[in-house]
């Protein structure tokens, strides 16, 4: 063996590990937020956990990448550390997809549609496929598509330098030589451990294994352990990403690898059994391709069998190694968002789209409030604004940072539009929640001062106050069911608003001039409705978005002068609706 034959090796190594990358990056790409939303559904239920486990660990090519999201999730809150067992379990035989893949490397046939089947064969075709995708696709999903099928050549191809690299290794006595340390099973299990911690995936070190075996010199014996120990050493990523995480999210990792070593542990003790009890011949015959593969998803299937009935043992474990250390320094800093969250894009959005929703709940509840103090007015309700406002103020500031390293990532369109949306939606809802102080202020100074508006501003008031209800629930219903159709019915409602506003204000001249209000109160009187049609605006900002983000345009100003002046007949008929729902008494008592 020469040294061009190392550089082979490993630059098969590293083209293999590099298209898994580029295949993993790609399938996740083309899933979009459907593994966020399969994740989301994760019950109690045993089997839809495990096929949930096991198709995102297809999807993802790699059992520590769904761990670590696993980790992330728990970390955040958004789900439990109970529901991640069963989807665990399920990873562990997920992982073992690739190896049945690179087995294929194997067939030896006469048969031109079989040959086809070969790697060698297909791969290269895939490649071709895959650029011609790339460059003449228009499509961001098609060029996807494309560097899928880039990404599995390279790993093919990376499969195919291994092997060739590693055919002159069977004459060289040296080597044969250094094989005989693999006979010691716990020799094994600790290289397939640490080799695999190393490179961080076990498919990658499944798929060394596999070119070793085409030698001819690795025996049932020798390659059995070393699978065993690669199942231990995929935990390394996830024990890594749970450093600083809290308690539960600790737990996930440690549920991962006690998973792998008690499923280690016993099936070691029936290796001994059956090599040096029985001494069974099979261990000292050499191991094929097509064999790893079978022996890597037999043990996991195996080992998540036994196991399955004892997960509450797992919880114990990891409660008992990470344990509670009283309930005050449980009460750790809220976790909005969790770094590892980045690994997925989709993932990231949604979760960050669910703090969106908290801020425009929070907002409508806010101004809801203060309109009601501006009525009857309640200290502690003023407390309780103020408190909200603080929430709503710490919530744009994460949010909006957390969507900027979102966008740094690579997404597609639609994730762009909504991520650009979700930037627009966080200020307009924050600035409702600082309309909402500005009308509690001006509630308390009322309240200090004693003052109260005539019957006729009550009145105009309380019609204000139901269309500015509406206008807000409109608002935050539609961003959170992200409906362009109801949000269409926003800017209608919003220029009956801005009517309402001019007519309120000319009625308060009138009282003016015939002494009914003061001019205190007038000024008072003007900075609510100010402040509410400011907060129909924004209404109005946050509605637009969201139909823009289906056009990937997001000219708001633009859009609404055009809307005004194109005499929609649909826009006028909306209009006059709500002109008509929000009407003024004629009569104006004073």
């Amino acid at each position: 063996m020469t040294i061009y034959s190392v550089f082979s090796l490993l630059g098969g190594l590293a083209f293999f590990l590099f298209g898994m990358n580029v295949l993993s990056g790609s399938l996740e790409k083309v899933a979009g937020g459907r593994l966020e939303t399969m994740l989301r559904k994760l019950t109690s239920n045993v089997y839809m956990s495990l096929f949930l486990g096991l198709s995102i660990t297809v999807a993802l090519q790699s059992s520590s990448a769904l761990t670590v999201m696993l980790v992330g999730l728990v970390n955040s809150g958004i789900i439990t550390l109970s529901q991640t067992i069963f989807v665990i379990f399920g990873a562990n035989v997920g992982k073992t997809a690739t190896s049945w893949l690179l087995s294929l490397n194997s067939i030896q046939t006469e048969n031109f549609f079989l040959s086809l089947l070969k790697p060698a064969n297909f791969s290269p075709i895939m490649a071709i496929i895959g650029a011609f995708m790339m460059m003449a696709c228009k499509t961001q999903k098609k060029k996807n598509i494309g560097t899928i099928l880039i990404g599995f050549a390279l790993l093919m191809h990376g499969m195919g330098l291994m092997s060739d690299s590693m055919s002159p290794l069977a004459k060289m006595p040296e080597f044969t030589s250094v094989l005989t340390a693999f006979n010691n099973p716990i020799i094994g299990v600790l290289i397939g451990a640490v080799f695999t911690g190393i490179i961080q995936s076990s498919a990658a070190s499944v798929g060394v294994l596999q070119a070793l075996s085409l030698t001819g010199s690795i025996t049932f014996g020798m390659a059995i352990p070393i699978i065993m120990g690669e199942n231990i050493g995929t935990c390394v990523t996830s024990l890594l990403s749970s450093i600083g995480v809290k308690r539960d999210a600790k737990r996930v990792a440690i549920v991962h690898i006690s998973f792998n070593i008690i499923g280690t542990v016993v099936c070691l003790v029936i290796y001994f059994l059956l090599r040096y009890l029985l001494q069974l011949a099979i261990f000292d015959k050499p191991i094929s391709i097509i064999a790893i593969a079978v022996f890597h998803t037999s043990f996991n299937l195996f080992t998540t069998c036994i196991l399955l009935p004892f997960n509450k043992i797992l919880l114990k474990i990891a409660y008992a190694i990470v344990k509670d250390e009283g309930a005050e320094k449980e009460a750790e800093k809220e976790v909005l968002f969790d770094e590892r969250l980045l690994l997925s894009p989709g993932l990231a959005i949604s979760q960050a789209r669910s703090k969106v929703k908290e801020m425009s709940r929070i907002s409508r509840e806010n101004l809801i409030r203060s309109m009601e103090n501006l009525e009857n007015f309640n200290k502690k309700r003023g407390e309780e604004i103020k408190k909200a406002e603080t929430r709503l103020d710490y919530l744009e500031d994460e949010i909006g940072s957390f969507l900027i390293k979102v966008s740094s990532k690579e997404v597609n369109t639609v994730e762009g539009n909504t991520i650009f949306e979700m930037l627009h939606a966080i200020n307009d809802f924050e600035r409702i929640g600082d309309h909402a102080v500005n009308m509690l202020k001006t509630a308390r100074d009322m309240n200090v001062k004693d003052l109260k508006f005539s019957e006729s501003a009550l009145a105009d008031f309380k019609v204000m106050n139901l269309a500015l209800t509406e206008i807000l629930n409109m608002t935050v219903d539609c961003f959170a069911t992200d409906d362009a159709e109801m949000a269409a019915e926003i800017e209608p409602l919003e220029q009956v608003i801005d009517g309402l506003s001019k007519e309120m204000k000319d009625r308060h001249i009138k009282r003016l001039q015939a002494g009914v209000c003061n001019a205190e109160l007038g000024i008072l009187l003007t900075d609510i409705i100010s402040n509410c049609e400011r907060v129909s605006d924004h209404c109005s900002n946050i509605a637009v978005c969201i139909i823009q983000s289906k056009t990937s345009s997001f000219e708001t100003h633009g859009y609404l002068n055009e809307l005004k002046s194109s005499n929609s007949p649909e826009f006028k008929s909306k209009f006059e609706r709500y002109q008509k729902k929000y009407r003024l008494s004629d009569e104006m008592p004073y």
